[in-house]
């Protein structure tokens, strides 16, 4: 699958066995059409996540200044996804932002307000665990001012007060929130006489390193680093590299855990180690013609939008790139469903009449495979399935081996024995494969055994980067 996997010789050498990326990746899509009226309408949008194998949805809070708390009519839209997500089994992420540069919260009060409306939503909500702070604060679109006078970074400095004070209100409320800083665009200028006035990642991480060394904080100020390493255009592949330049997309995960080490190691924030996640992630699909009366306006001449079956294909690399990259802990596509606005995005998995696209399908298998271990071979990863057993209740005086129902967490090949006690000799063997957390009845045929104490034990590897074995053994079964 992975056509255009580059996965440098230094981001790999970061990683001993991962304790994220992997199977243990959440996957999931960035999505506020969630937002509806009622509960089942909400539960709708989840289940459009659900067909694509997704787990968790990333929605928006749009703080305004003066609020400490939201609006009954932000709240009421937060109680309906709460509910729907938790009749869905779905994971909220919740990002708490302000709309646009005009509303940057640079004062101290406007800082105060800020991290009081997060901690409100997070104690009236204690479902959402999740909270990413700001949006792209390296671009001007969402932060200003981005320079000084003199042309120091002030934005990275204004952001860090910003997720300082956050930070500490969320873990007031429970320490058990998780905190992500962040949410970098990919690009940017590092030029105060531009006309645009931006920061390039590299410049932004290095920048907040540094207000955050200046201010002799012992504590941390996030626990997660967010991370929007979008491509240049929706035409080149996700493993595409920026050796010589700012940028940082997905191929650029050696730059990024080198930053973050650079910035933050040697304090009491994590640095080279801490977890990132792929916040937005999109490759936009051109329209059918067929389709064309759903959206309004023009593409973007720079988009350079791909066919499905291209779209698709990009998405599983990207999946795979992430999964091979052990700090990565999430990745979420940038939409589930199209925006009508052709000015927008036209990244999702559905058209904006929410009927799915061609590439769903394998969108669909490589979150599975992704989920199951299977997606790519990684150089240091050792996956170790956990095999359970379920074995059902024998009838007294039944003489016949029943028919255990076997579970991996994720893919596995199985060895399953049963076998005789005291001296543990195999009665029967039987091998095969199974896929993650998809309960299979393993059938034995009939036939009549010697009374007497047996067990089933299973052992169970990993087909695609192999680990140790699992193990597993039932209570003794007692036969005759």
């Amino acid at each position: 699958m992975l056509r255009f996997l580059l996965i440098a010789a230094a981001a790999l050498a970061l990683a001993a066995p991962a304790a994220a990326g992997g199977p243990a990746m959440l996957i999931g899509a960035a999505e506020d059409s969630v937002r509806q009226p009622s509960v089942s309408q909400a539960r709708a949008q989840l289940t459009l996540l659900q067909l694509a194998g997704l787990t968790s949805v990333r929605l928006t809070a749009i703080w305004t200044p003066g609020l400490r708390s939201p609006t009954a009519t932000e709240a009421e839209q937060l109680s309906i996804v709460e509910q729907a997500a938790r009749l869905s089994g779905m994971r909220v992420v919740l990002q708490v932002m302000h709309a646009g540069s005009r509303t940057t919260p640079v004062t101290a009060e406007q800082r105060a307000d800020f991290a009081a409306y997060a901690a409100s939503v997070a104690r009236r909500f204690p479902f959402f665990q999740d909270f990413v702070i700001g949006n792209e604060p390296n671009l001007n679109r969402f932060w200003l001012p981005q320079f000084g006078l003199n042309g120091a970074d002030v934005a990275a400095e204004g952001y860090f007060q910003l997720l300082v004070e956050t930070y500490d209100a969320l873990k007031a409320v429970s320490p058990a929130i998780k905190v992500l800083g962040g949410a970098l665009a990919p690009r940017g200028e590092d030029n105060p006489n531009s006309t645009r006035h931006t920061h390039s990642p590299t410049a932004f991480i290095t920048d907040l390193g540094a207000a955050y060394r200046a201010s002799g904080r012992a504590l941390p100020i996030m626990d997660s680093f967010a991370m929007h390493p979008y491509q240049d255009n929706s035409s080149l592949p996700p493993g595409f590299q920026h050796p010589r330049t700012k940028t940082i997309a997905l191929g650029d995960y050696g730059k990024l855990v080198t930053l973050l080490g650079q910035a933050f190691d040697g304090t009491a924030q994590r640095g080279s180690t801490l977890p990132i996640v792929y916040g937005e992630f999109g490759v936009e699909s051109a329209i059918p013609a067929e389709k064309l009366d759903l959206y309004s306006g023009s593409e973007p001449a720079v988009t350079r939008p791909v066919d499905e079956a291209t779209q698709a294909s990009y998405y599983g690399d990207a999946l795979a790139l992430a999964f091979c990259q052990p700090n990565v802990e999430a990745f979420f596509f940038f939409h589930a469903v199209d925006e009508r606005p052709r000015l927008g995005w036209q990244s999702g998995l559905f058209y904006a009449d929410e009927t799915a696209k061609s590439g769903l399908p394998a969108v669909a298998a490589a979150v599975r495979a992704a989920r199951g271990g299977v997606i790519q071979r990684c150089e240091g990863l050792q996956l170790t399935p956990a095999p359970k057993l379920a074995v059902p209740r024998v009838p007294v005086g039944s003489r016949t081996i029943p028919s255990p129902t076997l579970t991996c967490d994720i893919d596995c090949a199985y060895v399953l024995r049963f076998e005789k006690l005291p001296r543990h000799a195999t009665v029967v063997e039987k091998r095969g494969r199974l896929e993650a957390r998809k309960p299979t009845k393993v059938p034995f045929a009939a036939r009549r055994l010697a009374n007497g104490s047996y067990r089933f034990t299973v052992r169970a590897t990993a087909p695609v980067n192999l680990g140790p074995p699992g193990r597993s053994a039932s209570a003794t079964i007692r036969l005759g």
